[in-house]
């Protein structure tokens, strides 16, 4: 029992931080796609749409899965 409220507590305290990661990494793929943009179209098509669903994930308030979605964005970028 106390395993679980220690896992229960992990949760809800690490849900604001994955809330407050995704403004960042919105913010770190709108400066790259405006300062050096991926050269292929089909690249460009993907992060802009992994960045859009990663928002909308945010907004909805499933920030982990937003987190995972942005982070596949900015593999892109990097790659």
């Amino acid at each position: 029992m106390r395993r679980l409220m220690m896992f229960v507590a992990a949760v809800v305290i690490s849900t604001p931080l994955f809330a407050m990661h995704c403004p960042a990494d919105m913010a770190k793929i709108d400066a790259q796609l405006e300062s050096n943009p991926p050269s292929d179209p089909a690249v460009l098509q993907s992060v802009r749409s992994l960045r859009e669903q990663g928002e909308e994930l945010h907004k909805a308030g499933n920030h982990a899965e937003s987190v995972k979605v942005l982070d596949r964005a900015l593999e892109l970028l990097e790659g």
